[in-house]
């Protein structure tokens, strides 16, 4: 009879020891695509004792997307931590499955909001290495209340920021990094609301290719950049490959202007696209070099361009204003005297004319 009353105590025991055991893990509740998802944890199991943490996709219905094995730490906790950055948007679970009872919390449910879309780079995101890496584009938040942009380059190192680059009254900035090696660079972007996106930029070795980066059409496209204003338009030179027409575009993001000089000599100028999407122009090209002149819409933009050519053999700055676009200002700068100013002038000759011959007299 005892031993009946003390294996019946002992499964009593068993049972509220198994009670006992407690798991919670704790989450975001929302996560912008790219960031880390740390999923952190408590549990009464031993030191060591190894525990599934796995990461579902809700859509219909649940579909594991990773599984991690967590071990229990000296203070009862434990962490993993998963990838999104390849994940696409939506509602997401992560679970402790089968462990903990009572009062455990076992579940958690993530959404993951995807903003990288709010970012659009006008800088290429392959460049000759010179020294120097050009970050150029727009983001969609406020008026002037700036980005925190952080470069890690192909060592894995922060090469610049966290900092904040001011932004204009459409959202465009540019900052200008320098860099000492080749390799694939990340920049992220962050605004008031959080973490939006990143973006992968390359240098490459001056022998090196660079690949296309559109392809509405064929061939390698070659690109080159200069700050441009309305007082201070940026001049490019393009050398046609001499085999069918040249395909030249702007980069987008800011409302450009780009005047040339056509096959028969006119001066030729484009603003059709407004600063959604870049100005494209095809000129009929033969031996000789072709000019372009490009400069923002707007008085108030101050902006890096990005000339790209495809059927060329080399697009340039020019350092100098080309003969081709003479040296007056632009007509909407010209200033003219008005008819009431030119009377004005003859008025105050003829009273200057009548004060002297009244002194005379």
């Amino acid at each position: 009879m005892k031993k009946i009353v003390l294996l019946a105590l002992g499964i009593m025991f068993l049972a509220g020891s198994v009670s006992a055991y407690q798991v919670n893990i704790y989450a975001p509740d929302t996560l912008t695509v790219g960031l880390p998802l740390v999923v952190n944890g408590t549990a009464t199991f031993g030191i060591g004792t190894p525990i599934d943490v796995v990461l579902y996709q809700q859509v219909t219905t649940s579909t594991e997307i990773e599984r991690k094995v967590a071990y229990i730490q000296s203070d009862s906790t434990f962490r993993v931590i998963f990838d999104t950055t390849l994940l696409p948007k939506g509602i997401y679970k992560v679970e402790v499955p089968a462990s903990g009872t009572g009062d455990s919390i076992s579940m958690r449910q993530v959404r993951l909001v995807d903003r990288s879309d709010e970012i659009s780079l006008t800088s290429p995101t392959t460049q000759v290495s010179s020294g120097r890496m050009y970050i150029d584009g727009k983001i969609g938040v406020d008026a002037n209340s700036g980005v925190q942009i952080e470069v890690i380059g192909p060592d894995n190192g922060i090469i610049f920021g966290p900092k904040y680059v001011g932004t204009d009254s459409q959202g465009g900035f540019d900052v200008t990094i320098p860099v000492s090696q080749t390799g694939d660079y990340e920049a992220s972007f962050t605004d008031d609301s959080g973490y939006v996106g990143s973006r992968t930029i390359s240098i490459i070795g001056e022998n090196e290719t660079v690949a296309p980066e559109t392809t509405a059409t064929t061939g390698t496209i070659l690109s080159a950049y200069g700050r441009s204003s309305r007082d201070n338009p940026a001049y490019f030179i393009v050398q046609p490959a001499g085999d069918g027409p040249v395909t030249v575009s702007t980069s987008a993001s800011v409302d450009w202007v780009v005047e040339y000089v056509d096959a028969d000599g006119n001066l030729q100028t484009v603003n059709d696209q407004g600063e959604n999407a870049p100005e494209v122009v095809v000129v009929n090209g033969d031996a000789r070099p072709l000019y372009f002149k490009v400069y923002p819409y707007k008085y108030s933009v101050n902006a890096v361009v990005y000339l790209n050519a495809a059927n060329a053999d080399s697009v340039e700055v020019s350092p100098t204003v080309p003969g081709v676009f003479g040296t007056n200002p632009p007509p909407d700068k010209t200033t003219t005297k008005s008819p009431l100013a030119a009377s004005g002038s003859v008025a105050a000759v003829c009273l200057a004319a009548a004060c002297m011959y009244l002194r005379r007299r």
